[in-house]
Parts: C-alpha cells; sequence; structure tokens
C-alpha cells in the first residue's frame, strides 16, 4: 500500500496515537530492527522489526484516550473498567494502533536509513496484523536512487552549434508557423510532397485486420513515422497517388510497441487514399497580423519569427549539448535498473521531451515525430534519461539549485506560445494531467545543464538545421491502441464546458 492510502487509513480511526497529552516536543522513538536486502542498485527490500514494549506503549496510550469517551452498556460513558474497555475495543483499537505504527516506522526508517527514495513503498496493509505476544514484522519493497560516486562535472570540452539566420530560413519558418492557419482545399491532381493526403490506415496480419484509422490527414514527406514503426520510403510510394488509389507497405514493429506478440514483426499496412488536398496559406495582412499575436506590421512578425529560430537554436545547442555531458557523466553509470521503473519511466520521459520541445516552438507534426520515435526506442532511451537524471539530481542537491515560482511562469509561457493557449490555460492543463513535477524536473535539470556548461569550455561550430523529413502520426499499425499512453505534453483546447 502506497504511503497516501495508509494516510488515509490512519486519518478514519477515532484516535490517533500521538504526543502525550503533557505537551511533550518530541515522541519517543521506536525501537526498530532494520534490515536492508539490495536487490539491485534501485531497489530496497526493508524488514522492520517492532519490539513488544513499543506495541505495549502504543496500545497503552490508545486506550488510556480512548477511556473517557468509551461507552460500554451498563456503565455511564466514559466509566466502565479498563478491563471491560478493552475487551469491547480490543479490535477497533489494534487496528488503529496498527496503522499508528506502521506510519510512524515509515517516518523513522525514512529519517534513519541513507538513501533517497523515488517511489511510494510498496506495503500491503492488510497482510500486517498486530500479534497477541512478541514484536510485529513487516516487509516492503521501495526504489531508490543509486548509490555513487558524483563524476567530474567541472571543465568539460564541448561543441557548440552556431548558425546566422538568412531571409530564407525566416521565409520558411513563416511557411511553416502557417501552416496551422491555413486552409486544406481538395485537388484533383497526383499528390507531390507536401501535400496532404485524407487516408485511411489498416494494419494486417496473417489476413486479419488488427488496427484501423480513417481519415486521417497525413503530409505527405520522404518518411511516415507512427507509434510503433515507420515507413521509410513513404514519399516514393505516395508520390503521384490520387483519390481512390490504394497502396500497401510493410512496417516492421518495434520492440516497444504497444502489441507485445508483434514485437519486431512484420505488419502489412493498406493504406487507402481518400482525398489530396493542398495548404493555402492565409495572406500576412493587417487584419490576420493583429490576431495572430497583436503584430502591427510585417516586420515585427518576421522578428518574433526569428526570436522563434533562435528558441530552435537554443533547444539544437542544449540538445547537442546535453548529449555530450550525459555521454561523459553516465559513463561509469552501469547500474541495473529495475524494469517496472523503466517502463513507469518511459512515459515521464515522453512527457519532458514533448515539453522541452513546445517550450523551443516545434511544430506539432515535429513533435508528433520525435513522439513517436521516443516510444520506438523507449527503453535504451530512458535507462540513458534516467541514469542523466539521477547525476544531474545529485548536482542540484550538492549546488542547492531549486525552482522558484518565476521559473514555472517563463516554461509555461513558452509552452503558451507554441500551443495558442493562454499561460493561465496552459497551467490548468498541466495541473489537471499530474505533469507540474515533470516541469520541475525539467526546470531543475535545466539549470544543472546551464551550471555545467558555465563551467565548460566550448568549441563553436557552423550548424545547419536538418530539413524535416519525418511525418508523425498518432496510430499503432500493430493494434493494442489502448495499451498506448495519452499523447503526453500536448496542452490541446478542451471544450468550452469542461
Amino acid at each position: 500500500m502506497a504511503a497516501d492510502e495508509l494516510e488515509d487509513e490512519v486519518a478514519t480511526t477515532d484516535t490517533a496515537v500521538a504526543d502525550d497529552a503533557d505537551g511533550d516536543e518530541e515522541a519517543e522513538k521506536l525501537s526498530l530492527d532494520v534490515k536492508v536486502a539490495k536487490p539491485s542498485a534501485c531497489e530496497r527490500r526493508i524488514t522492520v522489526t517492532v519490539s513488544r514494549e513499543d506495541i505495549d506503549r502504543y496500545l497503552d496510550k490508545a486506550f488510556s484516550d480512548l477511556m473517557p469517551s468509551a461507552s460500554v452498556p451498563g456503565f455511564r460513558v466514559g466509566r466502565a473498567p479498563r478491563k471491560l474497555v478493552v475487551q469491547k475495543f480490543k479490535g477497533d483499537v489494534a487496528d488503529q494502533v496498527k496503522g499508528s505504527l506502521l506510519m510512524d516506522s515509515l517516518a523513522q526508517v525514512a529519517d534513519e536509513e541513507e538513501f533517497a527514495a523515488i517511489s511510494e513503498p510498496d506495503l500491503d496493509l492488510e497482510a500486517v496484523e498486530i500479534p497477541d505476544e512478541g514484536p510485529l514484522t513487516f516487509e516492503f519493497s521501495i526504489e531508490v536512487r543509486p548509490e555513487f560516486d558524483l563524476p567530474k562535472w567541472k571543465g568539460l570540452k564541448l561543441k557548440r552549434p552556431m548558425q546566422k539566420f538568412a531571409p530564407e530560413d525566416i521565409d520558411r519558418q513563416i511557411e511553416q508557423m502557417l501552416a496551422k492557419y491555413g486552409q486544406l482545399a481538395p485537388h484533383d491532381g497526383a499528390a507531390e510532397e507536401g501535400d496532404y493526403l485524407v487516408l485511411t490506415l489498416r494494419g494486417m496480419a496473417d489476413g486479419k485486420e488488427i488496427s484501423r484509422d480513417e481519415d486521417r490527414v497525413v503530409r505527405l514527406r520522404p518518411t511516415l513515422s507512427f507509434v510503433d514503426g515507420r515507413i521509410q520510403d513513404f514519399l516514393k510510394l505516395a508520390k503521384g497517388a490520387k483519390a481512390g488509389d490504394k497502396l500497401t507497405a510493410e512496417v516492421k514493429l518495434s520492440a516497444s510497441a504497444p502489441n507485445e506478440e508483434l514485437r519486431g514483426k512484420d505488419v502489412t499496412l493498406e493504406i487507402e487514399v481518400l482525398e489530396v488536398k493542398k495548404l493555402r496559406l492565409p495572406e500576412l495582412d493587417e487584419e490576420f497580423l493583429g490576431e495572430i499575436g497583436g503584430f502591427k506590421t510585417e516586420g515585427d512578425f518576421r522578428d518574433a519569427v526569428q526570436k522563434d529560430l533562435e528558441r530552435q537554436l537554443e533547444y539544437e545547442q542544449q540538445k547537442v549539448a546535453r548529449n555530450q555531458i550525459s555521454e561523459m557523466l553516465t559513463e561509469s553509470a552501469d547500474w541495473d535498473l529495475p524494469p517496472s521503473l523503466l517502463k513507469r519511466q518511459s512515459v515521464r520521459e515522453l512527457e519532458r521531451a514533448v515539453m522541452e520541445m513546445r517550450r523551443s516552438g516545434f511544430s506539432e507534426g515535429e513533435i508528433r515525430a520525435r513522439e513517436n520515435e521516443l516510444r520506438q526506442n523507449s527503453s535504451v532511451s530512458t535507462a540513458a534519461a534516467l541514469k542523466e537524471h539521477f547525476i544531474l539530481e545529485r548536482i542540484a542537491e550538492e549546488e542547492n539549485l531549486d525552482v522558484e515560482d518565476g521559473d514555472y511562469d517563463r516554461e509555461i509561457f513558452l509552452i503558451s506560445m507554441q500551443s495558442g493557449e493562454s499561460p493561465r490555460r496552459v497551467r490548468a492543463q498541466l495541473e489537471k494531467r499530474g505533469l507540474m513535477d515533470v516541469l520541475r524536473n525539467q526546470i531543475i535539470e535545466r539549470k544543472v545543464m546551464e551550471l555545467v556548461q558555465a563551467e565548460a569550455k566550448f568549441q563553436d561550430e557552423d550548424f545547419t538545421p536538418p530539413k524535416s523529413t519525418v511525418e508523425g502520426v498518432p496510430f499503432a499499425v500493430g493494434g493494442a491502441e489502448g495499451d498506448i499512453p495519452e499523447a503526453v505534453g500536448a496542452i490541446e483546447a478542451e471544450d468550452k464546458d469542461d
């Protein structure tokens, strides 16, 4: 049972074991015998034995607190003999004392043992019983941060990509930004690169349909990425297609595909082209410029677009630096990570990566493509990210780095710029989805990275951003879509009455 559930259990009892009524400032410590086993670097199996003296002390205190309000037939309230009160309320008081002993024991173990917990204790409350005689023994498992010597992080030698933005770079970015305001118009001709296709997708295995996605709008790019695989030659396959055409491709499912039975196997994808459409971009007139950001002139808008490009360059610089730093810091981090921790953390890593791209102003298509890439390589990328996180967290603690309210405000404002939502609405969405802790970790990790880079030596290199060649869609060709985590990090508009 998780600690918060245990707290709820204790809170429902009639009387909690507390400090003595005379107002002692500190409760008497329990006499615990604690044995800690280490199944792996990130796991602890803990056996706790509570002495009989402590059990009797808690029971005595509980019955003493109960006596003034105990109602026993034949006696006025609070006037029944203690022996009869014990007899009548033994079961209730035992449950109350059990909860109090467990909570106090867990708190004392957390204070006295030298490990940093990263999960709630896995404790089965129902399996624990107060014995009539002798000590109380219970066991629980908990995930912890591994113990390691902090690697040298000052004075690292890093490469840094640099770019000067030309007018044509701004033009390409404007076209990409305007795409979300454009209109898709039907096109009778053959599809060309950059056109939009309305498709019906059917995954087939052994002649049976295992997945279907209807009316999916896909931009024609060289590669089409799914949650569990990709078509590398999608442009070659679909270029020249018209409404009514049917295409076929083989998709090799990734090792982390939601459908476990088909992982690593080839699945046939049948594609029906329903429509071909071209994107009509809006005119950059005064009215439109005012609607999308209160810009007075096209020059103001272009200046804002250049700042977006600079943020994306900053993202690329941070990504390149982070990859180099992570590789150097985790070189000796050979800890075994439990599969349960990796599975749970893979969702968090996906959330962090998507949120980072949103605050850097990338398009939905680029974010989706990156999201699918992470899903397809989740086990490897998650293990590396988790080891990196443990090390960065240690540095943050030693350097007293923390998050301030203004840090949250800045991150949320940047995310709102990409999503088109107000900062207030973005914050509400993050809180509703339980992502504020992910945002906090992202801020802390960035602060540590900035500190590491401030102590590093850089060598600048020319950088040309790669052309966007991947179109990502939230569809699992192999099926079992119910097992796919929700598209994390996305700040989408909800119904007005939500």
